[in-house]
């Protein structure tokens, strides 16, 4: 069986979320690496070693979800700091092909998580209105990016990940 494209649902833009849309985003940040947690919950090394979604082994996903949320709160900082800073772009298939995604266990990339997810959800709950409302500079959609956007797809990123792996659960470990 095929995997979906998006085993969550189709990301879909919200430039301008209400308060609760804006709550329950920080939420779902805050709660990622617990959720994360729970879908793999008792794989062994070699279920997460040996089983695919699509191109990436299930450890190569939760290092990509340390690496991607790293570069989220990073650039959240930067906009909060700055005005409208570029960020990088960056290709995530080159960064987990690299021997620390591939090689070091994905509890390494989980307790990185906790952290950035800690840090992260506490900082986004202290933002006011006019501090949402500032942009950093993204290459890849060539356009600014405000936080009110970022902290929605940053949430639908956590969850759209740990689907795939949900769906590897399913799906994958039957054929096995």
């Amino acid at each position: 069986m095929n995997p979906p494209d998006n085993p969550y649902g189709e990301y879909q833009p919200n430039p301008t979320p209400t308060p609760a849309q804006r709550a329950a985003a920080i939420e779902a940040i805050a709660s990622m690496p617990f959720e994360l947690r729970e879908a793999l919950d008792g794989l062994s090394d070699e279920e997460i070693d040996g089983t695919k979604y699509r191109n990436w082994t299930v450890r190569q996903i939760v290092h990509h979800l340390a690496d991607s949320h790293g570069n989220g709160l990073l650039r959240m900082k930067l906009a909060l700091t700055g005005d409208t800073p570029r960020i990088f772009a960056y290709d995530p298939g080159a960064f987990v092909a690299l021997a620390d995604s591939s090689e070091l266990p994905a509890d390494i990339a989980l307790v990185q998580l906790d952290a950035i997810h800690a840090r992260w959800s506490h900082l986004l709950k202290s933002l006011t209105d006019e501090q949402f409302a500032k942009c950093y500079f993204h290459p890849e959609p060539n356009r600014p990016v405000s936080l009110n956007e970022a902290v929605g797809l940053y949430a639908w990123h956590g969850r759209h990940h740990t689907a795939q792996i949900q769906w590897v659960r399913k799906h994958r470990m039957l054929e096995a």
